[in-house]
């Protein structure tokens, strides 16, 4: 897991820097993700990456230590972040990844075998945590609607990103068929049999899955496809 470190702090970097470049005002601005707000979206991604360690400090302990304390906390640290000046935002985003950065390194060996379980239900050892850390830095970098799209996210991280929400998928329950093909770069999944196809570009797919991943709130899909409605209209 200590590899794919390298691409997260790639990751953190642009985000760092796309969110330097606002001003306090524009903080308040609107995003892909209504009704949350630029401010939102950040301190959510600084939470998300302290709630990782949580779920690292489970592994190697053995002590069952939540993801959060309940949704309603998760939403409270959000909300109570959403509205600070843009250098404390940059402050919370850098020394959050510092604390997941720390985390990762000071796993034991034995720890890299013991199963936690994600606020979502998922069970996932801690490899598999850097993905989940590397699609909530992309994803919500994109959904800040500030320049920075799917088209920027590097090849080999996008393709990481959806391998991994598409094995998020297949072990969720009750998920529709699906097929995706992306028609730049080869890769193809498919989730079941005799669903519809999404053709399109490695980034759009990357829009397409980012969408149909998060089921807390809906993400308008940047590709153009139906696949928002496939996926959430078993979760309104």
């Amino acid at each position: 897991m200590a590899g794919v470190l390298v691409p997260i702090a790639a990751s953190t970097d642009r985000l760092v820097q796309t969110v330097k470049a606002l001003n306090d005002t524009e903080v308040g601005g609107e995003t892909l993700v209504p009704p949350w707000t630029r401010g939102h979206v950040i301190t959510h991604v600084a939470r998300a990456a302290d709630s990782l360690c949580r779920l690292l400090t489970w592994a190697r302990t053995g002590v069952e230590t939540p993801q959060y304390a309940s949704m309603d906390a998760r939403a409270a640290e959000i909300e109570s972040g959403a509205r600070r000046p843009v250098h404390e935002l940059v402050a919370d985003v850098v020394a959050s990844a510092e604390r997941f950065d720390d985390a990762v390194r000071s796993l034991p060996d034995a720890a890299w075998s013991f199963e936690v379980r994600m606020r979502t239900g998922e069970l996932r050892m801690p490899d598999a945590l850097a993905s989940t850390r590397l699609r909530e830095l992309e994803v919500h970098h994109a959904d800040l609607a500030v320049g920075y799209g799917f088209a920027d996210v590097p090849p080999p991280t996008a393709r990481l990103i959806i391998d991994d929400l598409v094995d998020a998928q297949r072990r969720r329950e009750g998920i529709p068929p699906l097929r995706i093909e992306a028609t730049d770069t080869g890769l193809t999944h498919e989730l079941g049999t005799g669903g519809p196809t999404i053709r399109g570009t490695q980034a759009d797919l990357l829009g397409c899955e980012g969408c149909c991943r998060d089921h807390s709130r809906i993400r308008r899909c940047r590709s153009g496809c139906r696949c928002a409605d496939h996926y959430h209209s078993r979760d309104r």
